[in-house]
């Protein structure tokens, strides 16, 4: 079930205009539904226009924005920023959660899926941490939130490249969190386990911990309100991931392939 959250949270949302990327299904569509229960403004962009209007037309409360936009598309992100600006003249948020997955293994690497997950998943959502800073420093304020995976922690079986991308955006975001510093840009990174979307539906393989879109989001939206620079959970899943990280090499593979059976 998802986690309550204190009422003095929901007032901190009165009014923020939040930016969110990938927001029509799944985490992202969660997100931008708990958040406009809050009173927050948003603005949603994904691929297809249909879906953004369908979505924002969706949103309980008023002034959202739909931004349809290839996040992958450095011209179509541009407008999609310009008419942010026009119409709100700032940011207050930014929820960086595009991002695609394709299952692949070593043995049958699909060249033009893998071009896919760097094009969307890394090189997107850098090009749109980099519009949103633009804003924020020229405000003199913001808060940006990258949403990248535990299975940028390890390599694990079935998500050859898209737990690269996850992994590139973790350092990413951290070295955004050190330059930022002082700036007055809030950096946070989230790390969500499983959860169950539209992209995990087809995984054929068990997902320990599987949390529900909801669920996910209040734990989000309950950590941005928070000072942690990563929010991440099921904590009893995420933390042994962690530690997986720690370990020799030869004692994580072989409790990584005794976990999942590949």
């Amino acid at each position: 079930m998802p986690q309550p959250t204190p009422q003095h949270n929901d007032r901190h949302w009165q009014g923020r205009r939040v930016w969110i990327t990938g927001g029509t299904s799944g985490i992202g569509w969660a997100l931008a539904d708990a958040l406009a229960r809050r009173g927050a403004r948003l603005a949603l962009t994904a691929r297809s226009a249909d879906a953004i209007a369908a979505a924002v037309a969706g949103l309980p409360g008023s002034g959202h924005l739909a931004l349809p936009a290839d996040i992958a598309d450095p011209a179509a992100l541009d407008r999609a920023l310009a008419l942010l600006r026009e119409s709100w003249g700032g940011l207050d948020l930014a929820i960086l959660n595009a991002g695609t997955y394709v299952p692949m293994r070593g043995d049958a690497i699909d060249l033009p899926a893998a071009h896919r997950l760097v094009d969307v998943n890394l090189k997107g959502t850098i090009s749109a941490a980099a519009a949103a800073i633009a804003l924020f420093l020229a405000a003199g304020r913001g808060h940006l939130a990258v949403v990248a995976s535990v299975a940028g922690y390890v390599g694990l079986p079935k998500a050859l490249v898209y737990g690269a991308t996850k992994a590139a955006l973790i350092n990413f975001t951290e070295a955004l969190h050190i330059d930022l510093a002082g700036r007055g840009i809030k950096v946070q990174l989230v790390c969500p386990g499983f959860v169950a979307t539209p992209l995990t539906d087809g995984n054929d393989f068990r997902m320990p911990a599987l949390l529900t879109a909801e669920d996910a989001a209040a734990r989000i939206v309950a950590g941005l309100t928070s000072r942690r620079f990563e929010i991440h959970f099921p904590k009893r899943f995420t933390l042994g991931l962690k530690l997986m990280r720690l370990l020799p090499y030869p004692v994580a593979f072989r409790l990584i392939h005794r976990a999942t059976g590949l």
